[in-house]
């Protein structure tokens, strides 16, 4: 995994009123660039206001201002946001350089509370951590669409193999039909070669003669359209027969959806409207809670000392002579004016910490909750829509058939009507008719037979032409089929894979730079620290049918004694420099997993105290390959151990 491009341009930042800043603008080159300061010194700040600029919520407004402005330019782009101090909390506005900055602020931007950071030291679930950008259920989504898709080609795909079977059949029919209308046309042609030799004087009179024609004219014409009649009747009832059938199966499917009653559906709208209400009140909730959080910890590291200097002015927060013997190792508490120790304060600001995540852990549960019941929603709707459909549809075809059915009670009039006058007919053409005319009436209906015969046979050829060439038409997709089937396998074995590609990957990676760095930086008897990676077959998460893996991540810590031994620890017995950079290293696994620097050309580092100078040198210049843009706060004496040629801000 390389690292992003550097492009060579300066990103300037223009700020006023984020933290602890006023205003400044501050130009940042590509590389690493180090903060360089003490305390109270904006550090952080600044930090967050490049955060604000990517999208970022972490970030406070100036006390004394009711909002503030970041400015962020980096090559020919400009983006600008405003934090607006509300009833509700700091709101952000504009255009950000992320559209969704939830990946960043887990992976790149790196400050003390980053939750990947301290998910180690926390003994927090770190696969949920790592795969927490990744939306599962849209994965299962598109598996379910991927295998409707390949279950639709399949029947495709047999539909044309039995065609392919009863293509050798068809030929041979139509061959066969050839024959026959080659038959019939000798046969017809012979019958009128006989009819052209006959000239038969019919010895009967002019009158006779005109009336028989006339009689076997419209004899003719009757039996012609009697057969048009019966032909209309056999078509009429084959086209029930078909509606029939395609009722009974719309009847079997009808009957086969399963049940969506309307009080179910109510009770799942009620419900989801109930936990949309509940995570919109929490998420509201957190957002003031991580403003009093951040808040604080600015306040406690230094920052907004004009609160404290002017809590401290006044009389009634002097307090008595032991307060004012001990005033240097305490703090004043901004809510009540009095002087405690910071330790009081850090304690509890973690809880107010703790008390954040558990509201955020909620919010994830809540969201889980609401992809269940949608999906339980959308499913009994789909289903009440689909038996509206087939009952409309189940009422047109009773509807055709019964037309059809009157259709064909005419024709059957119809016929028994003409049947009648063709037995009139006939008796007529019979009295009037002659021996040596019975001879010609013979070939001339021998030769109407065959024409009707030839007719019928060249209709056949011609529907059997058709389906063969619609079955040949139909065979020629088998290939273009079979190419898409495998792009949906493809794709579903992709699908299915990805999440598990995705853990396999934090951990390799995490476990590839977890030994860089110990070999870097030399941790004495730490033989390794290193994640692994187990499935979990019997979770039934696993084994549902919408699951794609179900994995847990445990973490190793591998110690040797002086003598050589080698025994595995525990996480709770690394040293607070050990947690920092493994935490530090579970980050950037998860940075480089998300491929985060495609989007993010900035990672930040913050509150490095715990590790020593030295190793934070070899640890700045590890992260450095990996981003266009390292931002570091140091300490004074901690930013001596890096190189001069990195770029360094020591006035914010």
């Amino acid at each position: 995994m390389g690292s992003r491009s550097v492009s060579g341009e300066v990103a300037t930042v223009t700020v006023e009123k984020i933290g602890g800043i006023d205003e400044t603008t501050v130009g940042v080159p590509p590389g690493v660039t180090v903060l360089q300061g003490r305390n109270a010194t904006n550090r952080t700040s600044f930090l967050q206001a490049v955060m604000a600029a990517h999208g970022s919520e972490w970030a406070s407004v100036k006390g004394d201002a009711d909002q503030g402005h970041v400015e962020f330019s980096l090559g020919e782009e400009t983006y600008t946001r405003t934090l607006a101090r509300t009833d509700d909390g700091v709101v952000g506005s504009g255009l950000g350089l992320l559209t969704d900055p939830t990946v960043a602020d887990l992976f790149a931007f790196l400050l003390e509370d980053n939750e990947a950071r301290r998910a180690v030291e926390r003994g927090e679930d770190l696969r949920e951590i790592i795969m927490r950008p990744v939306d599962v259920a849209s994965i299962h989504r598109q598996i379910r669409a991927a295998e409707q898709r390949k279950e639709e080609i399949d029947e495709e795909l047999d539909r044309i193999a039995s065609l392919k079977r009863d293509l050798p059949d068809l030929e041979r029919q139509q061959a066969d039909l050839r024959d026959e209308i080659a038959e019939t046309r000798d046969e017809l042609q012979y019958v009128e070669e006989r009819i052209d030799e006959r000239d038969v004087d019919f010895r009967t009179t002019q009158e006779n003669r005109d009336e028989l024609e006339t009689a076997l004219d419209e004899l003719q014409a009757t039996r012609s359209e009697l057969k048009r009649v019966r032909n209309d009747i056999q078509s009429e009832q084959e086209s029930i027969a078909a509606l029939r059938d395609e009722r009974g199966s719309l009847a079997v499917e009808r009957a086969g959806l399963p049940e969506s009653p309307d009080e179910r559906l109510e009770t799942l709208e009620s419900d989801i409207e109930r936990l949309r209400e509940r995570k919109r009140d929490l998420s509201e909730y957190t957002t003031r809670l991580q403003n009093v959080v951040g808040f604080n910890e600015e306040l406690l590291s230094g920052e907004h000392r004009e609160i404290t200097d002017a809590i401290d002015a006044k009389p009634e927060s002097v307090g008595d002579i032991t307060d004012q013997l001990y005033k240097g190792s305490k703090t004043t508490c901004w809510t009540c004016g009095s002087r405690v120790k910071p330790d009081r304060l850090e304690s509890t600001l973690q809880s107010m910490r703790d008390h954040l995540q558990e509201t955020v852990t909620e919010i994830d549960d809540i969201e889980d909750e609401l992809d269940e019941l949608t999906d339980q929603r959308d499913e009994i709707a789909e289903t009440r829509t689909r038996a509206q459909e087939l009952t409309a549809t189940i009422e047109e075809v009773d509807a055709e058939i019964e037309e059809r059915q009157t259709t064909v009670s005419d024709l059957r009039e119809r016929r028994n009507n003409l049947s009648a006058r063709v037995e009139e007919l006939e008796e007529r053409v019979t009295s009037l008719r002659t021996e040596e005319f019975d001879e010609v009436l013979e070939l001339h209906t021998k030769a109407n037979e065959l024409e009707l015969e030839l007719d019928r046979l060249e209709s056949e050829r011609d529907e059997v032409r058709e389906e063969i060439a619609d079955i040949e038409s139909e065979i020629r997709r088998n290939d273009e089929l079979a190419a898409q089937r495998e792009d949906v396998v493809d794709e579903l074995i992709d699908l299915r894979s990805r999440i598990d590609r995705l853990e396999a990957e934090a951990t390799d990676q995490f476990n590839e730079k977890m030994d860089d760095l110990l070999d870097i930086l030399g941790y004495g008897n730490i033989e390794r620290i290193w994640l692994e990676r187990t499935d979990t077959p019997d979770d039934p998460v696993h084994n549902s049918a919408d699951s794609v893996t179900g994995s847990t991540f445990t973490l190793h810590v591998v110690r040797s004694t002086d003598g050589g031994t080698v025994y595995e620890d525990t996480v709770d017995h690394l040293s607070e420099s050990e947690r920092e950079v493994t935490g530090l290293v579970f980050a950037l696994a998860g940075y480089l997993v998300h491929d985060v620097y495609e989007d993010v050309p900035f990672m930040l580092l913050d509150s490095l105290e715990a590790i020593d100078s030295a190793r934070i040198a070899s640890l700045v210049e590890y992260f450095a390959e990996y981003s266009s843009y390292l931002l570091v706060a140091l300490l004074p004496e901690d930013a001596q151990a890096l190189p001069d040629s990195y770029n360094r801000i020591t006035d914010i």
